[in-house]
């Protein structure tokens, strides 16, 4: 029950995207509560960078599997994402049902700037504990060059971080810790996890079959040509190929869904990524948006509320299920490789490139709020975010470093610092500007 309150609470509180509720994640296992030592911890979220989908419900459920197995998994799963799937239904009812969203919108204002700030301070924490050495700054650094300036897929800098951190490892340059896991019982106790493959082999082909048994019997009942079908079949091949982050994976969903399959338009698609940004979750849960108004905006539809909720369940079920059966299958093998010195290095090496993944991150999130017009700048290999400088939004700048302050200095909570900044952001919106 106090494992069940706790995933329950980084569901309602994961504000910030990946980075935040990864940050999170440590302060309350690792830091606070001491469950999962530091090395553990960045041990599970190398492996579940590596992985297609959702990395923070991912890490969710490897830390859940840890602590308490299968069940552990599955409950640490679902309840990271039920509060956030929740309301983000719960906002596309309303989105579709009232035309003018001034309210909406005005809330938004405060708490997209505060998010900009909650992601900043995240990046802050995490680099502090995965930048050690010249090494590891020279991979976080070249990561956010790769990435930012010459706009390198994701997997590349990836896998090239891995091999450049097993490399530097193989010849002593540096010694990435793997831990013990804790001391004593807490030791034994996760070494039966770890050692326990019957179950979690189990539990995968369990997952392996809720997402594929619904599937096929979706698009038997309904014909391929049907939204619902279309829906779960594109988004489960987003499941398997959409290796990069939620940002990755959002750009090529955006280009299908507005372009080819033309289920909604592009100012409908950027709606519905502030508001998987602005509030608990993970980042991929604008997936469900996209299944909201593409089944409700369907032109067969004879009742269209009704479908779309059934498009948001479908997208949210193809989207998230797989992940279990990554964490499931893959994970006690990676454990078992924990102590060996070459993939320790690759795991140290792409947790650096992490931090400069997540740098890129704010980059393009901080342009994109205190910005009303980014363009991009494009030379040859190199390409720039070119904000239109004329567009600045000052009273949105002043709201994030704000916010900033009073999470990193004056050690404010996550949820008053947000609360503070919707309220002044929509003040500024209904009755000032």
């Amino acid at each position: 029950m106090v494992a069940a309150r706790l995933w329950a609470t980084i569901g309602v509180l994961g504000f910030g995207g990946p980075a935040g509720q990864i940050a999170l994640m440590h302060r309350l296992v690792v830091e606070e509560r001491r469950w999962i030592d530091e090395p553990r911890f960045l041990h599970a979220l190398n492996y579940c960078v590596l992985l297609p989908g959702p990395e923070a419900q991912q890490l969710a459920i490897y830390l859940g599997w840890l602590l308490h197995g299968v069940r552990g998994g599955t409950v640490a799963g679902v309840l990271f994402v039920l509060p956030g799937a929740a309301i983000i239904l719960a906002l596309s009812i309303v989105y579709v049902s009232f035309a003018q969203l001034a309210v909406v919108g005005a809330l938004l204002y405060g708490l997209k700037a505060a998010v900009v700030a909650v992601v900043i301070a995240a990046l802050l924490r995490i680099g502090k504990r995965a930048l050690h050495g010249p090494v590891a700054w020279g991979l976080a650094v070249v990561a956010f060059v790769a990435l930012r300036l010459f706009d390198l897929p994701f997997p590349v800098v990836v896998i090239g971080a891995g091999a450049i951190g097993a490399a530097a490892a193989a010849a002593g340059l540096w010694s990435p810790v793997s831990g013990h896991g804790g001391p004593g019982g807490e030791q034994a106790r996760l070494a039966r996890v770890v050692g326990n493959t019957r179950h979690a082999n189990i539990a995968a082909a369990a997952f392996l079959a809720l997402w594929l048994v619904p599937l096929g019997l979706l698009v038997s009942a309904l014909g391929s040509d049907h939204v619902l079908a279309q829906l779960g079949v594109f988004l489960s091949k987003m499941a398997v190929v959409t290796f990069g982050g939620a940002y990755a994976v959002l750009a090529y969903v955006a280009q299908e869904a507005v372009s080819g399959y033309g289920w909604l338009g592009p100012g409908q698609m950027l709606d519905g990524l502030g508001l998987a940004e602005t509030t608990p979750g993970p980042l991929i849960l604008v997936l469900q948006f996209v299944g909201f108004l593409a089944a409700f905006q369907d032109p067969g539809a004879r009742d269209p509320l009704l479908l779309g909720v059934l498009g948001a369940a479908v997208a949210t079920w193809v989207t998230f299920v797989p992940s279990f059966l990554w964490i499931f299958l893959g994970a006690p093998y990676v454990e078992r490789l924990r102590r060996n010195r070459w993939l320790a290095g690759a795991f140290a090496g792409i947790t650096a490139a992490v931090a400069g993944v997540l740098l890129n991150l704010v980059a393009w999130f901080a342009a994109h709020v205190i910005f009303a017009e980014v363009g991009v700048w494009q030379r040859g290999p190199l390409v720039l975010l070119a904000p239109e400088w004329a567009s600045i939004d000052v009273v949105a700048l002043v709201l994030a470093v704000a916010a900033f302050v009073a999470l990193h200095r004056l050690r404010l909570g996550v949820v008053p610092t947000l609360a503070a900044a919707t309220a002044l952001g929509a003040l500024v919106r209904l009755f000032i500007a």
